[in-house]
């Protein structure tokens, strides 16, 4: 059974320096999730509108998703990660395989 760790703060606060740094002091026994990654895809937008979108509110994320992706890890099952790419304010097509680990910090 994994320990899920929720690190939370404001945008800038240091989260993921210390997710980071919490990673390299542990290594493969900690998995992450950034919540960053589960940003809604919006190619239903152009680029000019998705700069305009409030990232900080709710809305923004597939919070099921990463919901149904924490049970999984739990599970013991690895996830398929989506990838943001803050470069088009959009998704990219490119995921990162995340494997359960004892501790998920998210």
């Amino acid at each position: 059974m994994s320990i899920m760790i929720g690190i939370a703060g404001g945008t800038g606060s240091g989260k993921s320096t210390f997710t980071n740094r919490l990673k390299e002091a542990v290594g493969d026994r900690v998995s992450v999730l950034y919540y960053d990654n589960y940003y809604k895809r919006r190619d239903d937008l152009p680029f000019e509108e998705r700069k305009k979108i409030n990232y900080d509110h709710p809305d923004a994320f597939e919070t099921q998703m990463i919901i149904d992706h924490i049970h999984a890890l739990k599970r013991g099952e690895a996830v398929e990660c989506p990838v943001y790419d803050y470069t088009v304010h959009n998704r990219s097509s490119q995921t990162v395989t995340i494997r359960p680990a004892d501790v998920i910090l998210v």
